[in-house]
């Protein structure tokens, strides 16, 4: 049997044109790793940054449009102007205010504000937990079933540390004896922070209407802040417990507490 003898040998290509195959693969590839970087970096900074800035302009809109909510008080506009201070015969420390209706869902119903925090510091509370619907878009939420303020139980909140304007990023500065200081359209609220602590997220306990003591019923009137610790993580939570040193109707001064310079 003849050997065709017009066959040629199989032609390989260049090593040159192999190598060049193989480096456009890892460019590609590179390439790919680089765009997913940047579009991560770019999801960071919205959720850490933009997301704040949006967070805190849509939530000072919140309060700005409250009819009721009184501007933010600095120690130096006692020295300056006449703010009226609310006498000490208006304060109630053991009867509950009169009974409002129960607030709508995601229904903005007070507002915050915390000396310790800042003299601009003042946050609108809201109706419910949940994220979507009241802790990203509108910043304090307030435990359903839980006291209002004022009222014998625990007015128990919660907020984000982080992101979406964080009302609670600096929970873990309050001190003993600071105020937190609520108002509603018929009441001011001023509770003392008596301790804190950090727990894991299943110990519902903390918003009982007495804290941590579920079985103990309503005993007092008290306040509780929860958060997620640490920071840039829901791993566990910090619990911020304070209990109430009066309320008085509005419409006769601020509290003196939203006046005095933190120690």
């Amino acid at each position: 049997m003849s050997v065709p003898t017009d066959l040629k040998p199989a032609e390989h290509p260049p090593s040159h044109a192999r190598t060049r195959t193989g480096v456009s693969v890892v460019g590609i590839l590179g390439e790919l790793l680089i765009a997913a970087g940047v579009l991560l970096g770019l999801f960071v900074v919205w959720q850490l940054f933009y997301t704040d800035v949006q967070g805190e302009r849509e939530q000072a809109e919140i309060v700005d449009n409250l009819e009721w909510a009184e501007d933010p008080v600095a120690p130096a506009d006692v020295e300056t102007t006449d703010v009226q201070l609310i006498p000490d015969d208006l304060k109630v420390t053991d009867e509950d205010p009169e009974t409002s209706p129960t607030p709508d869902f995601t229904e903005t119903f007070a507002t915050m504000m915390v000396p310790r925090w800042g003299d601009d510091y003042v946050k609108p509370v809201s109706e419910g937990v949940t994220r979507p619907d009241v802790l990203d878009p509108l910043g304090i939420g307030h435990y359903p079933e839980t006291a209002m303020p004022g009222e014998a139980g625990n007015f128990a909140l919660a907020a984000h540390r982080t992101t979406y304007g964080k009302p609670f990023n600096q929970v873990d500065i309050l001190e003993v004896g600071d105020k937190l200081i609520v108002q509603t359209e018929d009441i001011w609220a001023v509770y003392s922070v008596t301790s804190w602590e950090i727990v894991q997220p299943e110990e519902y306990d903390v918003v009982a209407p007495t804290p941590r003591e579920p079985e103990a019923g309503v005993t007092d009137r008290f306040i509780t802040l929860t958060t997620c610790h640490p920071l840039y993580s829901a791993a566990e939570r910090w619990i911020v417990y304070g209990e109430m040193d009066y309320w008085a109707p509005v419409g006769h001064g601020v509290p003196a507490e939203l006046v005095e310079v933190p120690a």
